[in-house]
């Protein structure tokens, strides 16, 4: 944990955050400034900054994020009508906090490019 890092401090309960979905390794929560009906951000509990920080050793953890997506988009009732998963990575990526987290966008059609 990285003690001023905003995601550590939300994965630990530091604050009270409602979590859609939590596992020993990951919890997922509402994004506070939603670009989306539906936008969940999905983050481990283990500081890693950016996505490109991460190695072949963290690909299950990066599959569990995924499968954790799957599971919100279906409770939210948007994987029958489609949803987008992204990461940003650095600060061209559009990075604003830099401990990984997965966005899960949907409720709405997206348009492409998105930025």
């Amino acid at each position: 944990m990285h003690s001023d890092c905003i995601f550590c401090k939300i994965a630990t309960n530091e604050f009270d955050t409602e979590f859609l979905y939590e596992s020993d390794e990951i919890v997922a929560f509402r994004d506070l400034n939603p670009k989306a009906p539906v936008h969940v951000l999905i983050i481990p509990k283990r500081h890693i900054e950016k996505i490109s920080d991460t190695n072949e050793s963290d690909a299950l953890l990066l599959g569990k994020m995924i499968n954790a997506a799957n599971i919100i988009a279906e409770k939210e009732n948007i994987n029958d009508s489609g949803f987008r998963l992204v990461f940003n990575c650095g600060k061209d990526g559009g990075q604003e906090v830099y401990h990984i987290h997965l966005h899960l966008l949907g409720g709405r059609s997206l348009t492409w490019p998105p930025g």
